[in-house]
């Protein structure tokens, strides 16, 4: 009998209308899409990728948090017992930028000490309408001590390497990550205990 998957909890955080969802779209479901604006999300949402890891599978169960402010409590409940989070900003957009200290500071308060964090400068497609520079993104996160990368949701530029990046990290320390069991209670329902 095969060993059930890693479960894996991600969590992505950041202001409102920096493109998280459509980033987690781009990671979770590849392939074409049709052009579309995404309304805000509403609360949270998830989606769950298997990957395959030095030969064991793993399910990434990936939480999309509302960036609102109405919804910050609500979003960083979600932060206890992650052990990764994919902060996001977006390169045209100065506030969605100056909100990630405070965002760290967030996930240092709520979350384990060992989580593993990416910071993504989002819409790098809109060079002309960028208004911080590459090298700004890469000094913050330089100073927190964490990878950094441009990408695009739209032209899926370096979402796949970001959330390989992320995974590898959390799935080296192999500390708390647990086992995908399928409980499933006398209803016949799947009970998941992450």
């Amino acid at each position: 009998m095969a060993a059930p998957p890693l479960l894996v909890k991600l969590v992505l955080a950041g202001e409102s209308c920096v493109g998280k969802t459509s980033v987690l779209r781009a990671y979770a479901e590849p392939g074409p899409r049709p052009a579309a604006s995404y309304l805000p999300t509403v609360g949270i949402d998830f989606k769950v990728k298997t990957i395959t890891f030095n030969d064991t599978t793993v399910k990434l169960q990936i939480w999309d948090t509302a960036g609102q402010e109405r919804f910050h409590t609500l979003s960083t409940s979600y932060f206890r017992g992650a052990q990764g989070f994919v902060l996001v900003y977006d390169i045209t957009n100065s506030d969605s930028f100056q909100s990630i200290t405070n965002w760290m500071n967030e996930i240092h308060e709520k979350a384990d000490d060992e989580v593993e964090i990416i910071l993504l400068g989002n819409k790098c497609d809109k060079k002309t309408e960028r208004v911080i520079p590459k090298q700004k993104g890469e000094k913050l996160a330089w100073e927190h001590g964490i990878p950094f990368f441009e990408t695009s949701a739209k032209d899926n530029i370096n979402i796949e390497d970001a959330f390989s990046l992320l995974a590898t990290e959390i799935l080296n320390k192999k500390t708390y990550v647990l086992h995908d069991f399928d409980v499933v209670d006398l209803n016949g329902k799947n009970i998941n205990y992450f």
